[in-house]
């Protein structure tokens, strides 16, 4: 089983411990860019899917790097919707 996969996997789980930097991966792996949302964003990320235009807006966690149960929700939903899981 690929990486991938098994994040995937691991995601529709809805783990208590699924890391920033899985999710990270995943999207980065999904076809998602990081876009840089400006010098005072903080922890606001964007990711954006070149082909589908689709977004994804969270706040990266601090000081832990642990997802938030609702952000795990709204991305599952998400690559639900562009068939992506």
């Amino acid at each position: 089983m690929a990486k991938l996969d098994k994040l995937k996997a691991r995601l529709l789980q809805k783990p208590k411990d699924f890391r920033y930097e899985e999710l990270e991966t995943l999207l980065l792996g999904l076809g998602y860019e990081e876009k840089n949302t400006g010098k005072t964003a903080g922890s606001r990320r964007l990711f954006i899917n070149i082909q589908t235009k689709s977004i994804i807006r969270l706040h990266k966690p601090h000081p832990s790097s642990i997802l938030k149960t609702y952000v795990i929700l709204d991305v599952i939903n998400i690559l639900t919707k562009e068939e992506l899981l």
